[in-house]
């Protein structure tokens, strides 16, 4: 079946989607008026009462879905983003006019930068698109921290590339009407009650048998939309751009986890514009390489089985087949040459810092604001004492039993003491130290240590192995609180690598030796006792 047809098909069901509501009205109306005029009686009066209430219930039900699906092309407040008029950002907004006349649209009508490694174009669209409406295009403000001009050409070229119709007026309408069935399928999943349920239950189904005949539809849609974004931006240009976009997305997601979301637990922002500007600052100190590895060890969000989007390596492989043409970045490969985006912007730091007031909620925006170095320094202390206190307790717990043991107590229970060796002042780094030295760590410590239950069971070598990782941590935290406290470590925000703290050239080189020491078999703690004492003394 070629492609027009296939389009003719989704389109017909499409309509049928619809239709399908105003016959199950006309179904009910007529049942309606044979039970008041025909079937009438008087002993049957309470179950036709009681099936006319059911049929104005249903049909309610069926309104507001016949509703949502008309409605489904209207462009809404658009609250978390930023408005961007042409007189603001200029040559942003002639890139954008020339990809659309490149492609032969209209160019939007408003623009906004949001905070996502996303584009789209939306339209106010009337009869599914057949209509034509205000446009409005939505532009991630992390996206163009990202991509290059050229890359950014190849995107609008795409985005504009859905609504150019190269192939059929009918595929455009059908990429609207998957939305369109979608939203409609939401609306009647949001309803409470059995009817809603069941009345959903047949939209639903219909739903499922549209998306999957047009699915062939929107995927060829995509496919046209790249080979578009080829004509205009470049064949090269256009496949890194497939392949950037995707370590992008995996870049910024760690990015708001580790960096912009670092004051959480101490009620704390980091400085204006940097919730979602500091971004730029990963990008600036990593290497293509360095960003992939943000989103090599993610797993892919599970695809929806109606995805419209093919998968990022088909459609890269499908762009690198189209012929080169005489572009000098076809040419020569280096199809990601040229000025960042970003640079496309006035005053990007303003705009980042609005983006913040649109997208913070009134509480978040109350939060007071720290420079990176004072976030990343709490953070690592918070870490460090987050390592350390599971050892802490457990020496704790260790100690106090063996003080009643050689006074003679008589023995408390294991529960309780715990509870008081938490609520007593916990040891420092030397009393730790102390206690391995008397023997107690691989005897008492090692297991009053927090462990899983199937781990419980373990004994000798194997029971060793498996907690040593954990002593490990506890006695490099208390390192770390060490250092800070004497002055000796300072915060590292590591853009390149992790945050955390920048510690002395002697610490950095010996630290992992001398705790293996300690954590060892046999324990030595005198080369760490020795680290504490040397020509960078931080013992207090």
């Amino acid at each position: 079946m070629s492609f027009r047809l296939r389009a003719v098909r989704a389109f017909a069901l499409l309509v049928g989607f619809f239709l399908m509501g105003a016959i199950l009205l006309s179904a009910m109306a007529v049942l309606d008026w044979l039970l008041m005029t025909r079937l009438f009686s008087a002993r049957a009066a309470w179950l036709e009462g009681m099936v006319v209430t059911v049929t104005v219930l249903l049909a309610v039900a069926i309104v507001r879905g016949m509703v949502a699906f008309l409605r489904a092309g209207r462009l809404g407040p658009v609250p978390d983003a930023v408005p961007v008029a042409p007189e603001d950002q200029p040559e942003l907004w002639e890139q954008i006019r020339a990809a659309a006349e490149a492609t032969g649209q209209r160019p939007p009508d408003e623009l906004y930068l949001a905070g996502e490694v996303n584009a789209g174009v939306a339209e106010h669209s009337r009869l599914l698109g057949l209509l034509p409406g205000r446009r409005r295009m939505h532009l991630g403000l992390p996206l163009l921290a990202g991509l290059t001009v050229p890359q950014l050409r190849a995107v609008l070229a795409h985005e504009f590339g859905h609504y150019a119709n190269l192939d059929t007026r009918l595929g455009g309408v059908t990429m609207r009407g998957r939305a369109a069935v979608t939203h409609t399928v939401e609306a009647f999943q949001q309803g409470g009650t059995r009817l809603h349920f069941v009345i959903g239950s047949l939209y639903v189904g219909y739903a499922r048998m549209f998306l999957r005949t047009s699915q062939s539809v929107a995927r060829h849609q995509e496919f046209a939309a790249d080979r578009t974004a080829a004509r205009y931006a470049g064949r090269d240009t256009t496949a890194a751009t497939l392949r950037v976009i995707p370590v992008l997305d995996g870049a910024y997601v760690h990015y708001l986890e580790t960096y912009a979301g670092m004051g959480g637990s101490q009620g704390a922002l980091p400085p204006v514009g940097e919730v979602h500007g500091g971004f730029r600052r990963l990008l600036a100190a990593r290497t293509g390489e360095r960003l992939a590895e943000l989103s090599a060890g993610r797993r892919p969000p599970r695809p929806h089985p109606y995805d419209s989007h093919p998968p990022t390596a088909e459609r890269v492989a499908l762009i690198e087949k189209l012929p080169t043409d005489d572009r000098p970045d076809d040419r020569s490969g280096e199809s990601t040459d040229g000025p960042a985006a970003l640079t496309l912007l006035r005053d990007p730091d303003r705009v980042f810092a609005v983006l913040e007031e649109r997208t913070l909620s009134q509480e978040a925006a109350l939060l007071p604001r720290r420079s990176w170095d004072d976030l990343v320094m709490a953070r690592a202390v918070e870490d460090a004492d987050g390592w350390s206190r599971p050892l802490r307790v457990a020496v704790a717990r260790a100690l106090r039993s063996s003080a009643q043991g050689a006074e003679g107590t008589v023995p408390v229970r294991r529960d309780a003491a715990a509870e008081d060796a938490v609520n007593d002042p916990l040891p420092g780094l030397e009393e730790i130290l102390d206690a391995i030295d008397h023997g107690l760590l691989w005897m008492d410590v090692a297991d009053r240590m927090p462990k899983p239950h199937q781990a419980s069971r373990l004994t000798g070598p194997s029971a060793r192995n498996f907690i040593r990782p954990k002593i490990f941590d506890g006695l490099a935290g208390l390192v770390h609180l060490r250092l800070v406290e004497s002055g000796h470590a300072g915060p590292d925000i590591g853009w390149s690598g992790e945050p955390g703290l920048f510690l002395p050239e002697p610490w950095e080189k010996g630290m992992d030796d001398v705790i293996d020491a300690a954590v060892a078999d046999t324990p030595d703690t005198a080369p760490l006792r020795a680290l504490l004492t040397g020509p960078d003394r931080v013992s207090v």
